[in-house]
């Protein structure tokens, strides 16, 4: 997928927009939609793949307001899937509507969280049988992992303040280790090239991690290509 540009897409939001749609085609998906706060900003993002009615339509009803995919993306550390939260009341307000424009309830938002506390939520959809859904997740679940810190990423970054004081400190062998991790290598491939035992490759993946305010390895590698600390694959 095509980097987003932080300076087109701070103006017009139509590289936001792009790259979702290039998301979406890229997995055969029927949405992708963004939401995120930048707290050290006080502003707040969205851009969505959905037609323009559902997205007045949620505006209008301020859905945003008892979304519960939104909530508790902002509470959670791992992806979470939509089936967890269809019984609840708030999400049958929801999706009742959504319904009624061809959406789906067939989703999984994958949760950012930066290091000043700006947070994000990168959701995913297609109407499809849960067992196809799992097995699509299951084969792609890593790089919707790194699009959703890029996609996060450049939104904050492309606020001067953020862009100042996000920049993260990794030594020269965690940048080592996310490189050889995003070229498809194993933990022991990176000992046996680098001539370290494996254990040492974990506790450097896991301090880069840190580091990079990131919840998996893809993510670390996501945004460590983002910061143009390493290259992607």
């Amino acid at each position: 997928m095509d980097p987003i540009e932080p300076d087109d897409a701070d103006k017009t939001g139509r590289r936001f927009r792009r790259f979702l749609d290039t998301v979406r085609e890229r997995f055969e998906l029927d949405h992708v939609a963004y939401a995120g706060i930048n707290p050290v900003t006080g502003t707040s993002h969205g851009f969505m793949t959905y037609d323009i009615d559902w997205s007045s339509h949620y505006l209008e009803n301020k859905f945003y307001e008892i979304d519960p995919v939104l909530h508790k993306a902002r509470q959670s550390i791992a992806p979470v899937d939509w089936a967890r939260l269809e019984r609840g009341a708030e999400f049958q307000t929801v999706f009742r509507d959504a319904r009624a424009f061809g959406i789906t309830d067939r989703g999984l938002t994958i949760p950012v969280r930066g290091p000043f506390g700006d947070v994000g939520g990168f959701s995913v959809l297609r109407d499809c049988p849960r067992r196809e859904w799992e097995m699509l997740l299951g084969g792609i679940i890593g790089e919707l992992q790194a699009a959703a810190v890029h996609m996060h990423d450049t939104i904050i970054r492309s606020e001067p303040l953020s862009r100042v004081l996000n920049a993260p400190s990794l030594s020269t062998r965690e940048i080592e280790i996310l490189q050889w991790t995003a070229a498809g290598k194993s933990q022991q491939d990176i000992g046996d090239i680098l001539s370290i035992s494996h254990r040492t490759v974990e506790v450097h993946l896991r301090s880069a991690r840190q580091k990079l305010q990131a919840l998996t390895t893809p993510q670390a590698i996501g945004r460590a290509i983002n910061l143009g600390l390493i290259y992607p694959r």
